[in-house]
């Protein structure tokens, strides 16, 4: 039997490898059978009964007949995997999809059809079809579901081949694979105002040349494909070559998002855990921020970034809104903890120009790491940091900050520093806390530099 679609699966066509693969497929009833047939031939030639011989002759020939048959099969089967969808926010189902075709000429028997999945994914589906046609298919499909955000293989695809008497039962895979992505829970944002580089597109937008007179056009060297039309020909007599006017592009608002993915700064693990409440966090603001239009960009501790257009992040308009989305989601999906221990390589990135909107997430902080975090707001044209409890998060306790608390220091220092600082409780709601970031930016906020987020 061969396999198609996802993989290609053959038996082996050598002789020796041929008897050792469908004696070794014998179930556990063909195998007692072939015993029982032995020992029914030894004590025929033992007491000279020749009947008894014939019923041992019969019942090991039995098992050996239905494993070369088994074997000899020659139809041939193709299978396709689909997902649906094949990225899912954790806690939510995904739906397999199995095909099987037969395309070969000789309708197949009994097929016992199973796939591999993780553990964390739900227990191994396995189905029964009965007999196919020639040219006919069959089609069924499962669920799988994970709490967990990762990247999850599924495969290879394997069928089960078994005779009618169930004597003998062989498995062929197919090769290839398939991944479902598990990404974060993403809670949809309210929209706020914040005050950020610039403010986008819409009605506050700004155009860097549009006031510019005739004399204060900058140019710029003529590439294949321009305009004609836009040529500059006082700076083309000026510079000896052809230049063109700019075009006049609108400042798109700019938002960095920044994760402490520093494995000290959290404790616990599993879905509920502190870590995951800010990376789904860390989610929710870079999906809102894309919808709203912003030019988003994530960071984190450990000054890596996911490339985006132009280093500025990926721009959030149009079609483009939802592959920007899903290559971030991606990468957070997969996201694990840091082996650093500060945050200077993140300020490093930072430091080096106007960041617009500046959204963190934050795990505990020692008195230098809040240093370093309150010198990233001065690159920033608004700072909001949330700032999670390691009280609240480690046990059973209550939000408000005690006198002297560590933590109610550090969120001190960070809002002397120009930072919107929030404490987050354990099961706090991002919604909740972005309104009251919103609130507390209220009176903050220039008219000049507001951005709506």
């Amino acid at each position: 039997m061969s396999a198609g679609g996802t993989g290609q699966a053959e038996p082996d066509r050598g002789e020796a490898g041929g008897v050792r693969t469908a004696l070794a497929g014998l179930t556990t009833r063909g195998r007692s059978f072939l015993a029982a047939g032995i020992a029914a031939a030894i004590c025929a030639y033992v007491l000279g009964q020749s009947d008894l011989l014939r019923v041992g002759l019969l019942l090991a020939a039995l098992p050996l007949l239905c494993a070369t048959v088994l074997y000899r099969t020659r139809y041939r089967v193709a299978g396709t995997r689909r997902l649906a969808p094949a990225r899912v926010p954790a806690g939510s189902e995904a739906r397999v999809h199995l095909r099987m075709d037969n395309v070969s000429r000789l309708p197949t028997g009994l097929l016992m059809l199973q796939d591999r999945v993780p553990y964390v994914l739900g227990p191994r589906p396995r189905f029964v079809l009965d007999r196919v046609e020639p040219g006919g298919r069959r089609e069924v499909s499962y669920r799988v579901r994970s709490d967990l955000r990762g990247r999850y293989p599924l495969g290879p695809l394997q069928l089960r081949l078994t005779d009618p008497f169930g004597m003998c039962e062989l498995t062929r895979s197919f090769s290839a694979f398939d991944t479902l992505t598990v990404i974060p829970r993403v809670e949809p944002l309210p929209p706020v105002r914040f005050s950020g580089e610039a403010k986008g597109y819409g009605d506050g937008r700004q155009r860097s040349l549009a006031l510019a007179g005739e004399d204060d056009v900058i140019p710029r060297g003529y590439r294949h494909g321009d305009d004609l039309r836009r040529v500059h020909w006082r700076s083309t007599a000026r510079y000896g070559e052809l230049m063109v006017r700019r075009e006049e592009q609108p400042r798109r608002s700019r938002c960095t998002v920044l994760l402490d993915t520093r494995g000290g700064a959290y404790e616990g693990a599993g879905p509920d855990s502190a870590f995951e409440w800010a990376v789904s966090g860390t989610a929710s603001v870079l999906v809102h921020m894309l919808e709203r239009g912003f030019s988003v960009r994530l960071l984190t501790d450990s000054g890596s970034a996911v490339p985006g257009e132009g280093g500025d992040g990926y721009a959030g308009s149009g079609p483009e809104t939802a592959d920007a989305a899903g290559l971030m989601m991606d990468t957070l999906a997969v996201i694990d903890h840091s082996d650093g221990s500060g945050l200077s390589r993140a300020y490093d990135v930072l430091r080096g120009g106007n960041e617009g909107l500046l959204v963190a997430f934050l795990g505990d902080l020692d008195e230098e790491q809040a240093a370093t975090v309150a010198k990233m707001s001065r690159r920033s044209g608004g700072a909001v940091a949330f700032v999670l409890d390691p009280d609240t998060w480690t046990r059973e306790a209550t939000a408000v900050p005690r006198p002297g608390d560590r933590h109610a220091e550090r969120l001190r220092l960070l809002r002397e520093a120009g930072w919107t600082a929030l404490s987050v409780p354990r099961g706090g709601s991002l919604t909740a806390l972005w309104q009251e970031a919103d609130r507390e930016r209220s009176g903050l906020a220039g008219v000049s530099g507001e951005a709506t987020a």
